[in-house]
């Protein structure tokens, strides 16, 4: 079944929504309005059970179709949380609130759940339970892994999960995927780098920290050029350099750097690790100075099962016609702490020639609003048919 017709009758709430969550936005956990307004809602379109509070403060909405018989569960996830970033669209709905908007599209996103599950409340044509699942703290709070420790999927029964991100630069309304590993793990680090301070004239008197700085960063980059095996993607990126001092006259004792690592393999996610901290304190030792690292691991790689990808893209394809291959992302995402509890698999859905994510010109799509709703209708049908008969 192509896009549905009902969604384009319901695009004057899917906007208002949109919109108001937009001019709304909220951070990591405290997305206490927005899920209000999810759970009215839920409740509203008649959902069995509405349960507030999973992960702190996300929201669950359980629909149960015509029949039962099945027994199984599909979960449909939605992130909530906005970003610390001043929006300059120019929107007439743009950010109310200084300092922070909807630069992911995580509006757009929950949104379309929202629209899924009305339209799967009011049909109910399926055979099982559907739980639409609303996320906090995606961008970099870990609301998916409070979710799935707060019980999710044993509470509600979840046997297979399925969430989705806009693309944008992908043709609008157009899906992608992929099978196995798919955004890379996403962890941080601090290194501190001391030595012994002194004037800027006598710098033989000193063991200068930001010299040693300096060969760090060089060193943990060989480590990428040199140690690890091309094929499997890694990046050590050092995005923050401290000293202890700022005066032009003071040759600093401590740096600190700090950044991220990417990788797609857990293994070579522990080597890093390991790697890292000897790469530095060798360095640092070289030159009568010390190193420590706090390496602290974020979100798992994203994990595709090799099934529930193939549901995935037929879904897209019975919505649109075709699911393109997606390539390997080095983004993280922790709908991954999901896909760790049980099998399921994540779409891009394209939103066309849009800002890049993540600034502040970005403003979701629109358009691909009934796209997206009928995907995870779609996937939910699917996967819970009605016998016939």
């Amino acid at each position: 079944m192509p896009v549905r017709n009902r969604f384009a009758e319901m695009m004057p709430d899917l906007l208002a929504w949109r919109r108001d969550f937009h001019e709304n936005p909220e951070l990591l956990f405290d997305v206490h309005r927005t899920a209000g307004i999810v759970a009215e809602n839920l409740r509203g379109f008649g959902c069995d059970e509405v349960v507030e509070g999973i992960g702190r403060t996300g929201v669950v909405g359980v629909i149960h179709g015509r029949t039962r018989a099945s027994g199984r569960s599909i979960g449909l996830r939605a992130d909530m949380d906005a970003l610390p970033i001043a929006e300059a669209t120019g929107a007439p709905y743009a950010s109310r609130v200084p300092g922070m908007m909807h630069a992911c599209g995580h509006d757009g996103h929950t949104t379309m759940v929202l629209g899924a599950a009305r339209y799967l409340a009011e049909t109910r044509n399926f055979d099982g339970t559907v739980v639409v699942i609303f996320q906090p703290a995606e961008e970099g709070g870990g609301g998916g892994r409070e979710m799935v420790e707060d019980g999710l999927m044993k509470r509600f029964g979840i046997d297979e999960v399925y969430g989705m991100h806009n693309v944008p630069g992908r043709a609008a309304g157009t899906f992608a995927i992929r099978p196995g590993a798919f955004y890379a793990a996403a962890d941080e680090f601090k290194l501190r780098i001391t030595g012994k301070s002194g004037h800027a004239a006598t710098p033989h008197e000193t063991t200068d920290a930001v010299v040693i700085a300096a060969q760090v960063i060089m060193g943990l980059q060989a480590l990428r050029a040199r140690e690890f095996d091309p094929v499997k993607s890694m990046v050590i990126s050092v995005t923050t350099m401290q000293a202890s001092s700022n005066a032009h006259n003071v040759i600093s004792d401590a740096v600190t750097l700090g950044g991220t690592v990417r990788t797609m393999d857990e293994a070579v996610r522990d080597a890093v690790e390991r790697r890292m901290a000897e790469v530095a304190t060798g360095i640092a030792g070289s030159f009568g100075g010390a190193a420590e690292l706090d390496y602290m691991r974020g979100y798992p790689v994203m994990v595709n099962a090799e099934t529930e990808t193939a549901y995935a893209a037929a879904a897209a394809r019975a919505v649109t016609g075709e699911c393109a291959d997606a390539p390997i992302y080095m983004w993280g995402e922790d709908f991954g702490f999901m896909l760790n509890e049980c099998p399921g698999a994540y779409i891009h859905l394209g939103v066309g020639d849009v800002a890049p994510l993540h600034t502040p010109g970005y403003d979701f799509n629109d358009e691909v609003l009934p796209q997206g709703c009928s995907w995870f209708v779609e996937v939910a049908e699917q996967r819970l048919p009605l016998k016939s008969g």
